[in-house]
């Protein structure tokens, strides 16, 4: 079995979650490209070397560039802040490493299409972090819709809302620099405009609205000076899709209470579907032709049936976890690097999700409908 060694830029969060996941592909998905954690690097060294120490990376540096020459280094996995992406991948790409990198891919749509041509130019394999989409029931979910179980699309309602930003003595931080382009219609948005583009294609037009709910937030922990908040905290979204249908979306960040609310519903002419991530292996499943006697939701349960959850679990009904979705994620990513089928999403449709973003704020800044097409 040939490897490949990765190098992972960040410890954070997402470093975390990159780590987990490369580790464990192998396990799950045996037989492919074997990655080796070659180096971690982090502008905090300590953190490095904590990271190196935890997942077994051979090196640890704090300089990102030192990874990305590094001729042992075949893969460069982006976890920072947005506005370090482009110039990282950038670097990346000129020495013909191929990259994964969180979403969203940039601050704007111009810095993440330079990237995606970079990439493309380069000819490496390119993977943008949307795991949620990994899942097997929203790879079944599209292919119910894609074979016309559902009918003709009628309306599309999704919705992506948690509370870390809901106490407004929350300290302002990266999330909140305008530097690093919107705020939570590009953070969580992001994630719910590209699962609505995965179930149902290209949106057309929209028409936004973004607001800063907490205008003011402390300089740092405690502090009683504050810094004026310019990016926004809520995002509404009426979009209409290519294919005909319409639909809207939200996100937020000050949703009081909700820890992971991502979630949607499809509806059309002969069925509906509605999904929550808060039960992430349940599909529910409307048929209008049902016998009215049993008029109501079925819920469909992931199984070793809805590939791959049969790697994780040979028993139906027992759930995958968030990291299990992040490591499909790496596998199939794994995959394309090795010569096979590309599913992305890659750095292309991270650009299209992005120009869906920038339409946003300029929409809400405009009052206006907007056309993407």
């Amino acid at each position: 079995m040939s490897e490949i060694g990765v190098g992972i830029i960040g410890t954070g969060f997402m470093g975390k979650a990159h780590a987990f996941a490369y580790r464990a592909a192998p396990g799950f998905f045996p037989g492919g490209l074997r990655p080796v954690l070659e180096m971690v690097a982090d502008v905090n060294e300590a953190a490095a070397h904590e990271a190196a120490a935890q997942f077994g990376f051979r090196r640890a540096v704090k300089d990102w560039r030192e990874l990305v020459a590094d001729p042992a280094i075949g893969i460069v996995s982006i976890t920072t802040p947005n506005r370090l992406h482009r110039e990282i991948a950038l670097a990346a790409a000129a020495a013909g490493k191929h990259i994964h990198c969180e979403k969203p891919l940039a601050p704007s749509a111009d810095e993440a299409r330079e990237m995606m041509e970079a990439a493309e130019a380069a000819g490496v394999v390119t993977q943008a972090g949307f795991n949620y989409v990994k899942n097997p029931m929203l790879k079944l979910a599209r292919e119910m819709i894609e074979a016309g179980e559902l009918g003709d699309i009628l309306t599309f309602r999704g919705v992506h809302a948690e509370d870390y930003m809901a106490d407004p003595a929350a300290p302002w931080s990266w999330r909140l620099d305008p530097a690093g382009g919107a705020g939570v219609v590009a953070d969580l948005g992001s994630h719910i405009i590209g699962m609505a583009r995965f179930l149902l294609g290209p949106i057309m037009e929209l028409n936004a609205d973004l607001e800063t709910a907490i205008r003011q937030r402390p300089v740092s922990p405690g502090a009683t000076e504050t810094r004026a908040v310019e990016v926004d905290d809520v995002a509404r979204l009426h979009v209409r899709f290519a294919r005909g249908c319409g639909g809207s979306i939200e996100a937020s960040w000050v949703t009081t209470g909700q820890k992971m609310q991502l979630g949607f519903e499809v509806s059309g002419t002969r069925g509906a579907l509605v999904f929550s991530q808060d039960r992430l292996s349940e599909l529910h499943y409307y048929r209008t032709d049902a016998d009215r006697r049993h008029v109501g939701f079925t819920r469909i349960e992931a199984g070793p049936q809805h590939e791959p959850y049969g790697r994780f679990c040979v028993a139906p009904g027992h759930q995958l976890g968030f990291n299990d979705l992040k490591t499909i994620e790496v596998a199939e990513f794994l995959e394309a690097v090795a010569g096979g089928e590309r599913r992305g999403p890659d750095f292309r449709e991270a650009w299209e999700i992005q120009k869906v973003v920038d339409a946003a704020v300029r929409s809400s800044r405009e009052r206006r409908w907007l056309s993407l097409l």
